[in-house]
Order: C-alpha cells, then structure tokens, then sequence
C-alpha cells in the first residue's frame, strides 16, 4: 500500500498543488515564484526520502507570506491524508542535525493535536530576498494542517542560509522517522487506541 496524496488550493492570493510519497526515494519537483523555498522543499525530499510536487504561485507583489504559508498549508495536509488512520507507523521521531556551524534538533509526533515549538532565531533580516521569519508561518501551517506536534529548536548557528537548511533537514528526518512502518505495531501507537 502507497501512501500518497495530492492535494490542491486556490484562492484569490495563491494557487498551489502538493502531490506527495511518503515511501518515495526523495525525488522532487518544486516549481514555486520563490526560489528560496524551493531550495528547502528539495533539501526535505531528499532528506525525507519523501517524492514531492509543488507548484505555487502567488501574489508575491504583496509580500512573500500567503504563498509560504499556503505551501505549508497544503504539504501539511497532504501529509495527514497519505498517512490515513496512522496504522503500524512510529509515530514518533527526532532528529538533530548539524550544517557546518549550526545545530538544530526536531521532535516530531503524529499525535492528531496540532502544536509547534519554533525556537529559531535567525540574525539578519533576509537570505537573499528572503524573509527567514516566514519559515515559522510554514511550520505553524504544517504542524495545523499535518496533525503534528512539532517541536524545532536551534541550539546554535551563525550562518542564517545554513541555519535553514538545518531546519527543513532535521524536520525531513525526523518524519521520515515517525512515519516508518513498523510491523511490529498493530494498529496505532496509543494506548488509547486512536491518534
């Protein structure tokens, strides 16, 4: 069984299409108007071992925050549906993952009970055009959308592009880590039955 899911959302600021494999190899097709974000996308798939489509545009003559926040959005949802009732997976997963000079960790935990821990602080106002404060507005949006309790933290960092890649690569690992079939589990990971 693959588990897979696309899922699309239009609206009068964006339109984007997320199609995703959580059991994929990590091969990616990020086309959005913002080349930063899809660095990030690609380093998650391979780091995931995740196959992903993304294909956003948006009213960046605004500002840059609906179409980030709406790919956060849909990959979160799609996420949620591919994973389904959450059967034989982990369920939990972490990852700490260093780039160069910077450290980040990640708790991830399908719980069904959105949450996010984002303690990241980057040290200037942009990474090339840009803004590193809307990769909190993306997480906020995947840990909604996706039913995951998140936790990221960065313990140090100098370099603020490397301080992003630690980011998205600890979260790509850390899913990875929690969506893991298990045959030993039957069902779902809880005592109560359900996530």
């Amino acid at each position: 069984m693959t588990r897979k899911a696309r899922v699309e959302r239009k609206t009068a600021e964006t339109e984007v299409k997320v199609e995703i494999n959580l059991d994929g190899e990590g091969k990616a097709c990020i086309e959005t108007d913002i080349p930063f974000l899809n660095h990030m996308l690609t380093l998650f798939c391979r780091h995931g071992l995740f196959d992903l489509s993304v294909k956003g545009q948006g009213d960046r003559a605004v500002d840059d925050h609906h179409l980030v926040e709406d790919v956060g959005i849909c990959l979160g949802q799609a996420i949620s549906e591919a994973l389904g009732e959450k059967e034989g997976v982990e369920r939990y997963g972490e990852a700490l993952v260093p780039m160069d000079e910077s450290l980040v960790s990640v708790a991830i935990d399908l719980s069904g009970r959105p949450s996010l821990i984002y303690r990241v602080e980057f040290a200037g106002p942009r990474i090339g055009n840009f803004d590193p404060s809307l990769l909190r507005e993306f997480f906020k949006a995947l840990a909604d959308k996706g039913n995951l309790t998140l936790h990221i933290n960065l313990a140090y960092g100098i370099n603020d592009h490397h301080i992003a890649e630690a980011v998205f690569k600890a979260v790509a690992r850390a899913l990875r880590r929690a969506v893991a079939r298990n045959e030993r589990i039957t069902g779902v990971m809880s005592t109560k039955g359900t996530l």
